[in-house]
């Protein structure tokens, strides 16, 4: 599988790391692509929680486009370690805040501060984004009131699903991918 690479901004054309193992599964440029196509000029000056981060890649390609900060939160060391060397790799350091931390925790932290985009590409074949899903429709402050929670996953774990705060207003299937967009149910 080749380096994964930052398509545009400022770190424009960095290969980045892989985590070693196989452990993680990056996403492909085509996919990264089409994502940030659809974000649009809207990534810039936002917060961004890119969660499970990997190798950071998303993450990093929205600082590199823009994104005020992004919280990046890995349990595993090794992604930590790598998304340590890919963030100093593409010269983003000062935008980025990376921890190893579960992802479940951390939404459920109090006095958190809001996010506009909230990225979620958990371990395969879990049923984590479900879990992850639920957990941000009971803890809503994370999400700004336009935020948008995106979901990287296998067709293959695609169910239908509901939440009382959340509601999905995209899908988009890229092969072996499918991103699921999501915003949050204002009250009325």
């Amino acid at each position: 599988m080749a380096q994964p690479r930052i398509i545009s901004g400022s770190a424009r054309g960095i290969r980045i790391n892989s985590v070693p193992g196989d452990t993680t599964r990056p996403i492909t440029d085509r996919v990264k692509e089409s994502l940030f196509n659809i974000i649009g000029g809207d990534i810039i000056d936002s917060a961004f929680l890119d969660l499970f981060a990997g190798t950071g890649s998303v993450g990093i390609e929205a600082l590199s486009r823009g994104a005020k900060t992004c919280i990046f939160l890995d349990l595993a060391p090794l992604a930590v370690k790598t998304i340590r060397k890919n963030v100093e790799l593409t010269h983003l350091t000062e935008k980025a805040v990376i921890r190893q931390f579960d992802a479940f925790q951390f939404i459920r932290l109090p006095s958190q501060p809001s996010y506009d985009y909230i990225f979620v590409a958990p371990p395969q074949y879990k049923g984590m984004w479900l879990k992850t899903l639920e957990l941000l429709s009971l803890y809503s402050n994370i999400l700004s009131e336009d935020a948008w929670i995106i979901v990287q996953i296998d067709p293959i774990e695609l169910i239908e699903y509901s939440f009382e705060n959340l509601y999905e207003f995209d899908r988009r299937r890229y092969g072996s991918t499918v991103l699921l967009f999501i915003n949050k149910l204002t009250p009325q």
